[in-house]
Parts: structure tokens; sequence; C-alpha cells
């Protein structure tokens, strides 16, 4: 976190200048506007290239001060005359540190200085590009908003504010990253949050050691809890604000970090990554249907390439006469174990997924075209790859997009299942599932038991996990929410 110690300013303004100059040390996009008032006071102004509307600059603090009568007001009288009666932006403080000059300026500030004064001001005139706001590609819906988060804090925070226009809506904004210095605001409703977990987010925020915030992800491994080794995060992450209101409408913290579209989201329950927002706006039967189907999806993505190769070595008269008559002419047509073979054909999907993902679009119906013709038919016509094998390993790869924010816990799990699966046989794979539901079990968000309603099982908490009841059913919800025990009943209730 931003450091205590601050080098207070300089009374003398050249003085002030040379510190700056040599900390930028000759930086190009660092500019300072030297100016000289009516009867003969010296004045800066101190910006960043790129960082602030000129235009702005020059019609609500230059032109102001150089034109105002200014007469007989020297050092300490001329810069308050400056804030209370001059400058009307209604972004404008009083700094007194070098280091409340470097952040401000590199937010787009511009710098005011004054000779014979040991304090500056600070007046938001910004001015920086940035994308406009549309709908996020991760996070598609059919009848919520089409807006998203965007890099700048002050438009993502102002997203958020549309949407819940309540004076309890607490913005705090801190600074992480001893580099970095990048802005972060934690945003919550005063009256429904938990103090507890309100008290131990801004305590691990502390102690985070980062010398750079450059996104949403540096900041995860820090709100984890300390100990916590699972693969499934207990700390959620929206580029939709909707969705971000509807978690802070249920007492959660939203941490909107400046330079990234992703907002932070705790305590975070195993049940949210199957929950979107158009279950909220569909009919509550076909929500749950949409539920169920979610769950499925994910039960298939992680189990089915382990146990049909354990059927396929250990079990194979589960199978129909038919289809294992097809099976078995599979594998004996192709030259690798079942095993391998899955595995390869797995790892040839990640290469082309990744390939995807990287690569530009233009090219990315290329990489689709050799994928079909390389895996698909060329692959099974030349005898390297079973039919059945790839059907299956195409039936995973579908299911696990089903629940994206799974994708890599679902990867990970796909793979070991496999493995066991060829070493073990279904046993195996069920040995391994049971610890990988303990450890689901054991885990906890901010004190908050990950997998809330169901372990600890609450039938009225069934309304907005397995089920999805209607708006007037859970309209009827109270919060209780005075500390972490209170939150974790309102949760599982």
């Amino acid at each position: 976190m931003e450091s205590s110690q601050k080098t207070r300013l300089f009374r003398e303004l050249e003085r002030n200048l040379d510190y700056m100059y040599n900390d930028f040390q000759g930086s190009v996009d660092y500019t300072v506007k030297r100016f000289v008032l009516k009867d003969g006071q010296k004045c800066a102004a101190i910006t960043m290239e790129g960082q602030i509307s000129k235009d702005i600059f020059a019609r609500s603090v230059l032109n102001p001060i150089l034109t105002y009568d200014t007469k007989d007001l020297y050092g300490d009288e001329l810069f308050d005359c400056i804030k209370l009666y001059i400058i009307s932006a209604s972004e404008a403080m009083e700094i007194t540190s070098f280091e409340e000059v470097y952040n401000l300026s590199m937010s787009g500030f511009a710098i005011i200085a004054v000779d014979d004064c040991d304090r500056m001001l600070a007046v938001g005139v910004q001015g920086f590009p940035f994308r406009s706001i549309s709908e996020p590609e991760t996070e598609i819906t059919q009848r919520g908003s089409r807006e998203g988060f965007v890099e700048p804090i002050k438009i993502n925070m102002t997203l958020i504010r549309r949407r819940i226009k309540n004076p309890r809506l607490k913005f705090e904004q801190m600074t992480i990253g001893d580099v970095s210095k990048t802005s972060i605001c934690l945003c919550y409703l005063t009256d429904i949050v938990s103090q507890d977990i309100l008290k131990e987010l801004k305590k691990r925020l502390e102690h985070s050691n980062l010398s750079n915030a450059l996104a949403a992800g540096y900041l995860v491994d820090y709100l984890e809890d300390k100990n916590d080794k699972s693969i499934f995060s207990s700390v959620g992450l929206s580029e939709r604000p909707d969705t971000v209101c509807g978690k802070i409408s249920e007492g959660r913290i939203a941490i909107v970090i400046d330079g990234t579209p992703s907002v932070l989201i705790v305590p975070h329950l195993f049940v949210e990554n199957f929950q979107t927002m158009d279950d909220y706006s569909n009919r509550p039967y076909f929500a749950t249907f949409s539920r169920w189907l979610k769950y499925l999806a994910f039960i298939i993505a992680i189990f089915t390439p382990g146990v049909y190769v354990a059927a396929v070595i250990y079990n194979p008269e589960i199978f129909p006469e038919e289809m294992l008559t097809k099976i078995a002419l599979s594998v004996a047509s192709t030259p690798f174990p079942i095993v391998w073979e899955v595995l390869i054909i797995h790892f040839i999907y990640e290469i082309m997924r990744e390939a995807g993902l990287r690569l530009p679009r233009t090219l990315g119906h290329a990489v689709s075209i050799v994928g079909a013709l390389v895996i698909g038919e060329t692959a099974v016509n030349a005898g390297l790859i079973g039919a059945p094998t790839l059907m299956i390993v195409a039936l995973t790869a579908i299911s696990s997009y089903v629940v994206p924010d799974l994708y890599a816990p679902i990867a990970l799990m796909r793979i070991v299942f496999i493995v066991i699966g060829g070493l073990f046989g279904i046993w195996g794979i069920m040995a391994v599932f049971s610890l990988i539901m303990v450890d689901l079990c054991a885990k906890n968000s901010f004190g908050v038991p990950f997998t809330a309603p169901l372990s600890p099982f609450s039938v009225r908490g069934m309304r907005d996990s397995i089920l999805k009841v209607s708006w007037k059913r859970l309209s009827r919800k109270k919060y209780i929410v005075s500390d972490t025990k209170g939150f974790e009943r309102d949760l599982v209730s």
C-alpha cells in the first residue's frame, strides 16, 4: 500500500520544480508551464502529456488565472485566492507533498504551483483517451444491459452509481502497487455489508506487497485465504455493471481497479459460477432448466473422458454390444493406447484454443478450418484417432464452455481424471473426486462457506442456487450482515 512517509513541498517554486525534474529525469511527457501574473507573481502549471484535455485546461485553469486581478497578492494569499475565487472546477484539492503531486498529475490533474507557498492545487482536467462502453465479449446476455466496464476507474464508478442511486452506496479509494501506484475502489452498501468482511478485506489489501497491479488477477492471490491451494477461486470476477450491482445489493464488496474492465467481487460462492443475468430476466421454470443444464454440462465436461477411458480398459461390459464392437474396432485400428489417444486429442484441442485466442480475428477462421480438417476427418481416416474418442472429446469441449467461469479447473480436472481412469479405473476417479469435494467443502471465502447453501445445506437457500424461484419470493429476503456470521447465516437462509 501507499507509504505513510511523504516528502513535503518547499516554499520556493524553483526548488520544487527542480526536485520534480530530477525525479522524472527529463521524461518527455512531464510538462511544466511557467507563467507570470500582472504584478510579477511567479506560478507554474504541472501536467502530464496525454493525460489532460488541453482545451479544458486552457479555459478552466490558465485563462481564469491570467485574467483575474491578483494585485498585491503573494504566496499563501495568492494561493488561497486562486483556490477560492478563480478556479471554479468541481474537482479541485489542496496538496502538500510531492507524492500527491506525482499521483494526481499522472491521473489527469493539472497541478498549480505558486512561489513562496508550500501548497499546490490539483485541478481535475482529465482528457485521456479510453475505449467506449460496449457489451463485454465474455459475458453475453440476451435480455440484460449491453453496457460493460471499461478501463478508467471513474467511468466504472459512474456505471455502478447509475444503477444504485442510494446514498448508502460508498466508494472507498485506495492505492495498490509500490511502483504502479494503481488506484482501486471498494464499492459496498454501508447498511448491509459485513463489517468483519470489510475489515478483513482491507487488511489483506494493506499487506499485499505488489509492485505493479496491472490486471484484476494480480490481486486474487492476496484475497484468497493464506493456505488456500484449491483449483477453484473464491474471488468472483465480472465485466458487467448490472451483475456487480446485483452482488453489491446482496451485501458483497466490489473491487474496481483502474486500468482494467474486470471487477472483483468478494465473498464469492461456488454456485454463482452457474448463475447468469439472463436467469433473472427469464421465467423461473426456464431459468431453473437452464441451471440444471449448466450443472449437467459441468459434470459431462469433467467426467466423460475419464469415465470413457476407465470403461474401455476396465469395464467394457457396461457398453451395449453394438457400441462395444465399434469401440473395439476403433481401438484396434489406432496406433496409440486409449489413454494416450484421449490425452493427445485434448492437448491438440487446447493448443488450438490458445491459438484461436491469441491470433488476429482475420486468421481465426483459418484455424477453425485447419482444426476441423486435421483433427477431424483427416486424422480419423488416417487411422490415427478413433471416431468414438473424437466424439467424446468434442462433447467435452462444448460442455466446458457452458460454464466459462470454471473452464480452468475443468481443464485440469479433465486431464487428471483421464490419467486416473487409465491407471485405476472408475473407482480411482471416484476417490479423486471425493478428495476434490472435501477440499471444496472445506474452502471459505472471507469466512463464508464456499459451497453455501449446498453445504451447509439449506432448503430456503435452494431458491436461487439449484432452483430459481420468482422475484416475488426472492424479494422477501432480509439481510442480516452485521458480522461475518450474520452474512453467512443470510447466504444459507
